[in-house]
């Protein structure tokens, strides 16, 4: 799934008709998320709204459905690079009325992530690229898995490195052929759900270090180089992440523990150096606390042999 804009309110069938699904697909509940959003975004702009009372259009009636318990990615960061696809798992429970079948070819659901005021009125929004399953657990509750699909290449502005916040909403078509012009949307149930919760998505960081020289005289000095850098998601390559205090961390020879010896701060390039005195074989490391935006990571250590 892509990233969109918020679907404006529209008044009148006909203009409806023209945001659902394109022509070409004729089943009345098509499973492609691509070509049904648009129906899910129509039907979220018609709940309530008095644009949507124009003659023979009607309201969507309110589903008897809720969503708790949305974990997206196991409660942890979205991390993303400059190019790979990165799909995250999304679970959650879903508590609904005794007739409503989840798992019916013309009843939609999805949990998502939004920037934007609210959920009714987003920005952007990620979600997944195929629909979630669900599983009853009784006769009104299922548990439900799905994913968030995130593309780099194309979805992100270095601006999405924040909180994003959880919305979902669930659709029951009723047989109603979402392809027609005549769309009965008071036979449409339609509920929608904010505030189920945050994530973040962060700039993947990398560290890199060298030591040298190698070997070294026990007491002479040793030149500790290396960058921290992070993807931009505007230009799609790394980029030196500036003014960042790193920890320089050594680890001696036969211990499974590094210990910090300074910390430092990243240059206008992201670059990194600093000196040391030898004094026994081991290896040296940069370590990165990380920020809001940027996760944490540290260099593989480099071996310095002390003669």
């Amino acid at each position: 799934m892509r990233i969109r804009a918020t679907v404006a309110a529209v008044s009148g069938a006909l203009a409806l008709s023209a945001l659902v699904v394109p022509a070409a697909q004729a089943d009345s509940s098509p499973s492609g998320k691509t070509d049904v959003h648009k129906a899910v975004e129509a039907a979220k702009s018609a709940a309530g709204k008095s644009a949507f009372a124009a003659a023979d259009t009607g309201v969507p009636y309110a589903l008897d459905l809720s969503f708790s318990g949305v974990k997206i990615n196991n409660g942890k960061p979205i991390v993303v690079g400059t190019a790979a696809q990165v799909t995250v798992p999304v679970t959650y429970k879903v508590t609904h009325a005794a007739d409503i079948d989840l798992n019916a070819d013309d009843f939609l659901l999805d949990v998502e992530i939004y920037r934007g005021p609210s959920y009714a009125d987003f920005d952007t929004v990620l979600y997944g690229d195929e629909w979630p399953t669900c599983t009853l657990t009784s006769a009104t509750t299922s548990n439900c898995k799905g994913t968030i699909d995130i593309y780099p290449e194309f979805e992100l502005a270095n601006a999405d490195a924040t909180a994003w916040k959880v919305g979902g909403y669930a659709i029951d078509m009723n047989d109603q052929d979402l392809n027609s012009e005549n769309v009965d949307w008071s036979k449409v149930g339609y509920a929608e759900q904010d505030g189920l919760g945050t994530t973040r998505l962060q700039r993947l960081s990398k560290l890199t270090v060298n030591a040298s020289p190698e070997p070294v005289v026990k007491g002479k000095t040793i030149t500790v180089t290396g960058k921290l850098s992070r993807a931009n998601w505007e230009t799609h390559k790394y980029a030196g992440y500036t003014g960042q205090s790193v920890k320089l961390q050594f680890r001696k020879k036969g211990s499974s523990t590094y210990t910090t010896v300074k910390t430092i701060k990243t240059n206008s390039t992201g670059n990194l150096s600093t000196t040391v005195k030898a004094a026994s074989d081991g290896y040296f490391r940069y370590s990165f606390a990380g920020t809001a935006s940027t996760p944490a990571v540290s260099a593989v250590g480099d071996f310095v042999d002390v003669k």
